[in-house]
């Protein structure tokens, strides 16, 4: 069940009528019950927190702005559920491995806002909106989640699938839409493969509605002085517009693990296992390559298999095999 903190918070939630926070909880809450094998329950908490959030004139806990932000968005035909989606936030900053550069950069965004109150008096702001650029699976969205837990602020990812519109003028409407609740409401918004609306306007497969959607963008994006942090990650920083980077408050490049923090991914990845003994350097010409993400689900299947077949005794081939099998 809930643990005591979860409760807490719940309820203070609650009393401070912050519906998207009450809501945030409520999905780890039914989270952790999927993973403790409790499917039920945790569907009937995502069925009872979906409901409240779709039901007309209603929320979950309060009539706020959330609730009039959401109300406006269907008078302008607007369905903003559509737009943005709350994703589950619960990764801290001590439970990732990423370059040195990446971890400092990301450390001060989140100081900055822990902070946010002392920087106002002499007239300074923390970053808020931030670009993330680099291969696929090396931290960028993993980086949207640390920043959410770290702020205890909600995630909220555009689905660029129902932003994007045949209809001229609609997808601009859409994003107009997008950027009045980032401005009501303060979370986290991740606009992730963020090329498919910020490619350059020149490009030779550039069409006229396109173009619109980018400059749509671009005025909405640099207007927006809110409290919101806008995260736009992409594996593609090459064929962004130009324009759009001076408009960033901070650019973080992430890349493929070197050998010692493959290491220590690989240890994190695996502490309920002993590897005390192990000697990893062997695996290391096995690493070079691969990103975060394929050395997780490497080291994922080295697990299964210690489990199924070894009596939870983790060894080197284990993971080697595992290796050499996501590699391929």
């Amino acid at each position: 069940m809930a643990t005591a903190e979860q409760i807490k918070a719940l309820v203070k939630h609650f009393i401070d009528e912050d519906e998207q926070r009450f809501v945030t909880v409520a999905l780890q809450v039914a989270d952790k019950e999927a993973k403790k094998g409790h499917f039920k329950l945790a569907d009937d908490l995502r069925r009872l927190v979906h409901t409240k959030r779709t039901s007309p004139g209603k929320t979950v806990v309060s009539r706020g702005v959330s609730a009039v932000s959401r109300r406006s968005h269907r008078q302008n035909n607007i369905d903003i559920d559509s737009l943005l989606h709350l994703s589950q936030a619960d990764t801290r900053i001590n439970e990732v491995v990423l370059s040195e550069q990446c971890q400092v950069r990301i450390e001060r965004i989140i100081m900055e806002h822990r902070l946010k109150d002392k920087l106002a008096e002499y007239a300074l702001s923390p970053r808020r909106k931030i670009l993330l650029c680099g291969p696929p699976g090396t931290g960028k969205t993993l980086t949207a989640k640390v920043l959410a837990t770290e702020l205890k602020l909600p995630l909220y990812t555009l689905q660029f699938d129902g932003l994007i519109s045949r209809y001229l003028g609609e997808t601009a409407g859409k994003l107009r839409a997008v950027f009045d609740q980032i401005a009501k409401s303060r979370a986290v918004y991740l606009f992730d493969e963020f090329d498919a609306i910020g490619a350059h306007r020149n490009s030779p497969n550039d069409v006229g509605e396109v173009r619109r959607v980018l400059n749509s963008f671009l005025k909405f994006f640099e207007d927006d002085s809110s409290e919101s942090l806008i995260v736009c990650a992409t594996n593609h920083p090459d064929i962004l517009d130009k324009a759009l980077f001076r408009r960033f408050d901070d650019i973080i490049e992430f890349s493929k693990p070197s050998w010692p923090e493959a290491e220590r991914f690989i240890k994190n990845r695996l502490f309920l296992f002993d590897l005390r003994e192990l000697e990893l350097d062997p695996l290391k010409t096995l690493v070079e390559g691969m990103s975060y993400a394929d050395l997780g689900q490497a080291c994922d299947d080295a697990a299964k298999n210690c489990v199924m077949y070894h009596d939870g005794k983790m060894d080197v081939p284990l993971l080697a095999e595992a290796l050499k099998l996501r590699s391929i």
